[in-house]
């Protein structure tokens, strides 16, 4: 939407199509097979949008090899959990998650081929500041 709004190109390229389909494959079909619907909340970002939704400059989404994902009406946290334990990926972030509160924040999954090291971490604000910690919880 940001994108449309601003008039910024977001077609990815050829690699970045590569590694969409890769992710899709991946992670996200995996999770729709055991969970049903995923509802992408975010994908490919060119560098241009990036910059302007304040995004990380090393950003896996400017690869096209990362995503911002919900299931409808499962917990965030638990959703988080799942990917944890069943799939391989470069990096799982549970984004600005609030216990009790299951519809909060989202789940960020990224994969690359020959980085999969399964990193998983926390977004919380800290003031201003978004801080990533270790873990889920």
């Amino acid at each position: 939407e940001t994108a449309i709004r601003k008039g910024i190109n977001n077609t990815p390229n050829e690699q970045a199509t590569q590694n969409l389909t890769e992710l899709c494959n991946m992670v996200l079909q995996k999770v729709r097979d055991a969970h049903g619907l995923v509802t992408v909340t975010s994908g490919y970002r060119s560098p241009e949008l990036n910059t302007a939704i304040g995004g990380s400059a090393t950003s896996d989404h400017c690869k096209g090899c990362a995503a911002d994902f919900e299931v409808p009406g499962m917990d965030n946290k638990e959703l988080a959990k799942w990917i944890e334990n069943n799939l391989t990926f470069k990096q799982l972030i549970l984004e600005f998650y609030q216990d009790g509160v299951p519809n909060s924040g989202w789940v960020h999954c990224s994969f690359e081929e020959g980085e999969n090291n399964n990193q998983v971490l926390r977004a919380v604000k800290e003031g201003k500041k978004t801080v990533y910690l270790k873990g889920i919880e």
